[in-house]
């Protein structure tokens, strides 16, 4: 069964600069797309970025230019660069599959960004 690990969350200051990290448990190269999600407190989670099985990327608007997703298919790992963080970017943040899979999503890591 595949599991989703993410890691690299914490608290960084506005206008700083996170990378988080997803692990898979198995190979992800046959899982197609992968998505970042976040879901803040009292809000629903919603899709921030994914990227193809080809390393086509697509962003949610409001972290068009200050994030930027990767994958390594060999070494079954999606990244999130995070740069110019916004208290408005809190939020656990977890990766899954696009669409998600229920059975996939992890336990996230919290990104709180605060002065």
């Amino acid at each position: 069964q595949v599991q989703l690990v993410e890691s690299g969350g914490g608290l960084v200051q506005p206008g700083g600069s996170l990378r988080l990290s997803c692990a898979a448990s198995g190979t992800i190269f046959s899982f197609g797309a992968m998505g970042w999600y976040r879901q803040a407190p009292g809000k629903e989670r919603e899709l921030v970025a994914h990227i193809t099985r080809g390393g086509t990327t697509h962003y949610a608007d409001s972290v068009k230019g200050r994030f930027t997703i990767s994958r390594d298919n060999a070494k079954s790992t999606v990244s999130l660069q995070m740069n110019s963080l916004k208290p408005e970017d809190t939020a656990v943040y977890y990766c899954n599959t696009l669409p998600p899979q229920y059975d996939y999503w992890g336990q996230g890591t919290q990104v709180t960004v605060s002065s």
